[in-house]
């Protein structure tokens, strides 16, 4: 019998990212702690042993969980040039974001509960490649005061700012929709993303892309 070995890695990526769904669910609701193997087995609809057979340890499937948040956090910045429009650069970062708050919100809000916690699972690839990340985009950042493309800010502010802004709307989406008496619609967060990326460009000195541009 012949085995068809990308038909196999086919379905054993859709198991992975089943149980990855699953595992934010469960993280979500339960925290690291509170969690467990089988609780997440269970939410995914697969037996134990299959999602041990992916990942060994409850551990390695959070920080899987942390790894595949930050890979979709950093999106459109990871491209960024020195000889890019900073302009368009950042309102199509801060407008990733907040789709992300919109789209992923448990992913959001798992690792803000591990930094909360004194990020005791965030493992090398936290401490270096995006501690790298970080500093690639600090020196772009930089590369760009330094040619007047914008005014003189301090990049890690910035980027704190831009992360603080765009992700509220998922870690805190309770007190947002009990302040504003009825939760975000899709439209709601439109009119965020133009919001946030006028205070934060027009604060940079730059001017905020058409297609960006509130309508009000």
């Amino acid at each position: 019998m012949t085995v068809n070995k990308s038909s196999e890695a086919s379905v054993g990526e859709k198991n992975k990212q089943k149980i990855v769904q699953a595992a934010e669910q469960v993280f979500a609701q339960q925290g690291f702690k509170g969690s467990s193997v089988q609780q997440i087995a269970d939410t995914a609809g697969l037996p134990k042993t299959n999602v041990l057979y992916y990942f060994k340890t409850k551990q390695s499937l959070y920080q899987a969980v942390l790894q595949h948040t930050l890979s979709l956090w950093n999106s459109r910045f990871d491209q960024a040039q020195a000889t890019d429009d900073p302009a368009e650069i950042l309102a199509e970062y801060i407008s990733e974001k907040i789709d992300m708050s919109r789209t992923h919100p448990l992913s959001s809000k798992i690792f803000a509960m591990e930094i909360l916690n004194g990020g005791p699972n965030l493992d090398t690839y936290f401490n270096h490649e995006q501690v790298s990340w970080m500093k690639g985009r600090v020196a772009i950042i930089e590369s760009w005061i330094n040619q007047q493309k914008i005014v003189a800010v301090d990049p890690y502010y910035l980027l704190f700012t831009i992360w603080a802004s765009t992700q509220h709307y998922a870690d805190f989406s309770e007190q947002v929709t009990r302040l504003r008496g009825e939760k975000m619609k899709k439209v709601d967060f439109d009119h965020a993303k133009r919001t946030v990326i006028q205070l934060v460009l027009t604060g940079c000195g730059l001017t905020v892309p058409l297609c960006y541009q509130s309508s009000q």
